[in-house]
């Protein structure tokens, strides 16, 4: 008999996951050796370019793909031994979905309430979404913003224990895409547990208590966004303004200096500067340098995606190759220094 309850009451428990798929030139490895769990209560984040397993980890979670070796326990059960009681408790939002275009929002809010034996109500889940002025829109009418809200609503009408969303706010403007965080934080208030995988960095930041980084099949890191931070991206980058052809290199042998980028914009040089003590450099910068519009710049989740993947975090959904510069896209010369 299947096991109920997983160890440490984890809403979601990856044991040692491999899945592999056959492929002409030998088995493709898409998940190796994966251990992973989610508390209850928590807001998860599941990052990673693509090709790193996000989507397999996803489909296995909810039963609808078997792993080849490993242990997995979604709210206590088996994924694909028990799926039918295990669909009760879980609802997924994904990127795309076929749903009834000629219906309106509240009617097809209504037909997905039906199929749950203790739904929301179809008007508390519009309002909560932000889709009340399209309450009675019909779908095919929805602007891609307002559509991915549907597809989330169509998710939480069924009140999930666990709520699974891959990279939700895609097409949201700013407003649409603060009152989908808040959503997700009431889903979190009122006991829920989520799963969101995103390609957005501020996303993942500001809605994560924790997030796993996975890169070619494993989990190359997980914690608390700053926990991350902190311990893969420690430096500061500062950026600034010096006349063009300031010599930079009282800056070059600053102590904790790891990397100078910079290039000339008219009369001025602009440089960015990666560097573990911002203090001492910031003193060089505003007296002997006489830099200006000085900015000081804390790394983030974007800063630990590079460092772990080698794939920019805002590329990641294309899987371009990173540069390992990155500071902008305007042509610039960059300078490695040995901190």
């Amino acid at each position: 008999m299947a096991e109920h309850n997983p160890p440490h009451d984890a809403a979601i428990l990856l044991e040692n996951v491999t899945k592999r798929y056959p492929g002409p030139h030998g088995d493709v490895v898409a998940l190796r050796g994966v251990d992973l769990s989610v508390q209850p209560g928590e807001i998860f984040g599941l990052l990673g370019p693509n090709g790193a397993g996000k989507t397999t980890t996803i489909e296995t979670l909810v039963g609808l793909r078997r792993p080849t070796a490993g242990r997995i326990r979604v709210l206590g059960y088996d994924p694909m031994e028990q799926r039918d009681e295990l669909r009760k408790h879980v609802a997924i939002q994904p990127q795309q979905a076929a749903v009834f275009e000629q219906q309106t929002v509240v009617e097809l809010l209504r037909v997905w309430a039906s199929f749950y034996p203790d739904p929301d109500t179809p008007d508390a889940v519009i309002a909560r979404m932000g889709l009340t002025g399209s309450r009675d829109v019909r779908v095919a009418k929805l602007s891609g913003g307002q559509r991915q809200r549907l597809l989330v609503g169509t998710a939480l009408i069924s009140r999930p224990r666990l709520l699974v969303l891959d990279e939700p706010s895609t097409g949201m403007d700013p407003n649409a895409r603060q009152e989908l965080w808040d959503a997700v934080r009431d889903h979190r208030s009122a006991g829920g547990t989520v799963l969101l995988s995103t390609h957005s960095m501020e996303e993942a930041e500001t809605l994560c208590d924790r997030v796993a980084v996975l890169h070619k099949g494993e989990i190359a890191a997980c914690g608390a966004p700053q926990d991350l931070i902190a311990a893969h991206a420690p430096e500061r980058e500062l950026h600034f303004t010096v006349p063009a052809g300031t010599d930079l290199g009282q800056l070059r042998d600053t102590v904790g200096v790891s990397h100078i980028e910079s290039h000339d914009v008219g009369s001025e040089t602009r440089v960015a500067v990666r560097t573990r003590d911002s203090d001492a450099a910031f003193t060089l910068l505003a007296g002997p340098l006489g830099a200006r519009r000085i900015q000081i710049k804390e790394a983030g989740l974007e800063t630990v995606f590079r460092l772990l993947t080698g794939v920019l975090f805002h590329e990641a959904a294309v899987g371009s190759e990173a540069d390992d510069a990155g500071f902008g896209k305007e042509p610039r010369k960059t300078e490695g220094v040995d901190a």
